[in-house]
C-alpha cells in the first residue's frame, strides 16, 4: 500500500489548502448533516456522524459550524435533502477512479463530473468496473518525523490493525478504526488525518508526468461543489515531487 500511503500525504497536503480557503468546510457541512439525519444527532449512537467528526477535526472546522450542521441534519424534514451518488470512471493511463459526492441535483453533478473528466482525457466506467478494485479501510496517517515508528507498529498492531505501511499509515478494517485510533490517541500519537475511504488492492505506476496529469485531474474533481471524496489506484512514485502538481 506505499503508493497509496504516499497518495494520502499528497491529499492531505492539499486537503490542508482547501481548508484554507473554506472549502472543505462546505463539504464537511454536507457529510454532517446526512450523517445527522440519517442516524440521529446523538454521537454516541451514530457511528457514521463519528467519523465524520474525525474528519472535521483533521481541517480543524469550528465547533460551532459542526454543531449547526448536527441540529439541520438531525432536524429531519427542514433542509435540503443530499443524494449519495458514486461514479466509477478512468484517468489518463487507465487509473481508476471512485467518486463520491453528496447532492441535491443529480443531472448538474453528472454534467460537471462527464466535463471535468473530458477535458482531463478521463471517462466514466461502467458501473462494477472499477469498485472492484478497492475496499474500505480505515487510514490513520503519521508523520514519520515526529513519530517513533516502532512504536506505532507495536501499539497499533496490539490495537487490531491490519498493517501499518513504512510511511507511517496505519490500516485498520472500519469496524475497529475508532478502537484503533482511541488506543493510538491514549499512547499519545498525534495524527495527521484520520477517516474511512477507498483503498485499491493493487496499484498503477505511471511516469511522472503522467502522474501529474492524473492528479491534476483528481484536483480538478475535488474542486466540484458536489463531489466528496475520489479515491484512485494511482501508484504515486517515491521520489515524487508534491509540489510539482
Amino acid at each position: 500500500m506505499s503508493g497509496h500511503s504516499k497518495w494520502s500525504t499528497i491529499k492531505h497536503k492539499k486537503g490542508a489548502a482547501d481548508a484554507k480557503r473554506g472549502k472543505v468546510f462546505t463539504k464537511l457541512i454536507k457529510e454532517i448533516t446526512v450523517a445527522a439525519r440519517m442516524g440521529g444527532g446523538d454521537i454516541d449512537s451514530n457511528p457514521r456522524l463519528r467519523t465524520t467528526l474525525i474528519k472535521a477535526r483533521t481541517a480543524n472546522m469550528p465547533k460551532d459550524n459542526i454543531e449547526r450542521a448536527i441540529k439541520k441534519g438531525a432536524g429531519g424534514s427542514e433542509g435540503v435533502e443530499y443524494l449519495e451518488l458514486q461514479y466509477e470512471a478512468y484517468a489518463p493511463g487507465g487509473v481508476g477512479l471512485l467518486i463520491e459526492a453528496l447532492t441535491e441535483n443529480k443531472n448538474r453533478t453528472a454534467a460537471d463530473v462527464r466535463s471535468v473528466l473530458g477535458k482531463g482525457n478521463g471517462s466514466l466506467a461502467a458501473a462494477g468496473a472499477v469498485s472492484f478494485q478497492f475496499r474500505r479501510k480505515g487510514v490513520i496517517a503519521f508523520d514519520l518525523e515526529q513519530t517513533d515508528f516502532d512504536k506505532l507498529f507495536e501499539v497499533a498492531l496490539e490495537a487490531g490493525a491490519e498493517d501499518v505501511a513504512d510511511s507511517g499509515e496505519v490500516y485498520t478494517d472500519p469496524a475497529e478504526f475508532e478502537t484503533v485510533l482511541g488506543a493510538l490517541e491514549q499512547k499519545n500519537f498525534s495524527w495527521l488525518s484520520a477517516e474511512i475511504e477507498w483503498v485499491a488492492d493493487n496499484s498503477l505506476a505511471l511516469s511522472h508526468e503522467d502522474t501529474k496529469k492524473v492528479l491534476n485531474l483528481i484536483e480538478r474533481l475535488e474542486d466540484c461543489d458536489d463531489v466528496q471524496s475520489v479515491a484512485c489506484n494511482l501508484e504515486i512514485p517515491k521520489d515524487f515531487d508534491p509540489d510539482s502538481v
